[in-house]
């Protein structure tokens, strides 16, 4: 039977908003299915979809730390392509997943290891000769960044310049959620990435910073001045080794004065911690906990 259609695994916001563009574009996209570890996650998606969209989905349950239950479903579901908008954590179990079953996967970032504040492409690229012999596509980091940023980048290396010397990426985020205190997206992995030492790359080597330490105040079109921090994101670490001449690059985003109040007190209580600590004779992760 020929592959068809779109396996979408992860139920969360972003998952949402690929599943809504899907189905607004289902002559492209055929048939979708969502999948998640929290099924009624995954039907709360469907409703609206139908409700706004007019478009039936399916759904199904699927425990995406489980390689062989990720097979089972992709055997099922028999899709052209795997979109993993699940957690880091989990891109490669779906990407072996993937290889075993020789389907195409589209992720929107890179892998983290739960036990460390740490994401790096290493263990995905490491992958590269088993999706060759697979004879299979894998596109990582393909959101907005990474994912445009490297588009851009790429663009004016082909199109506009011989050479690019300095590559700032900002990103501005000029919205308000009406709280004091809001991630703009999963407040776990949101945390553990602004609250980790920073990183850029310059002259060959990568230099570390201060979580937070590198603050510049931008001017951006149509917002006006934020300030903005210096972060490690991991299209760094794929445009530094492709950008020609380059000899500087370094990611930027921006976050207001309350965002880092509260992100400062929750670091002080240990609420941002990633080791387990018991609580009542219940053993718990403190940034899962709060999440």
């Amino acid at each position: 039977m020929d592959k068809k259609g779109i396996l979408i695994i992860g139920a969360g916001g972003v998952s949402r908003v690929a599943t809504t563009k899907c189905a607004m574009n289902i002559d492209t996209f055929e048939k979708i299915t969502l999948a998640s570890r929290t099924l009624s996650k995954c039907e709360e998606i469907a409703k609206d979809i139908k409700k706004n969209q007019g478009v039936s989905i399916d759904v199904a349950k699927v425990d995406a730390d489980d390689v062989e239950q990720l097979v089972e479903l992709i055997k099922k579901v028999n899709p052209k392509l795997v979109l993993n908008v699940a957690l880091p954590y989990q891109d490669l179990t779906i990407m072996d997943a993937c290889t075993k079953c020789g389907v195409d996967y589209v992720d929107t970032a890179n892998y983290e290891h739960p036990d460390e504040a740490k994401f790096e492409y290493k263990e995905q690229w490491a992958r590269n000769e088993q999706f060759k012999k697979a004879g299979i596509m894998g596109l990582l980091g393909s959101g907005f960044d990474p994912g445009v940023t490297g588009v851009f980048c790429a663009y004016a290396q082909q199109k506009l310049f011989d050479e690019i010397h300095y590559i700032d990426i900002m990103d501005c985020n000029a919205g308000d959620h009406g709280y004091a205190f809001a991630t703009n997206f999963n407040p776990e992995i949101n945390l553990r990435e602004v609250s980790a030492n920073g990183r850029y790359w310059e002259e060959g080597k990568w230099i570390e910073t201060k979580p937070l330490e590198i603050r510049v105040d931008h001017d951006y079109p149509e917002v006006g001045v934020k300030p903005s921090y210096l972060l490690y994101h991991e299209e760094l670490e794929s445009l530094s080794k492709n950008i020609k001449g380059l000899k500087r690059i370094r990611f930027f985003m921006t976050f207001g004065d309350s965002y880092i109040q509260h992100m400062n007190c929750l670091q002080n209580v240990g609420m941002l911690g990633i080791k387990p600590v018991n609580h009542n004779g219940v053993e718990i992760i403190p940034i899962e906990f709060l999440k």
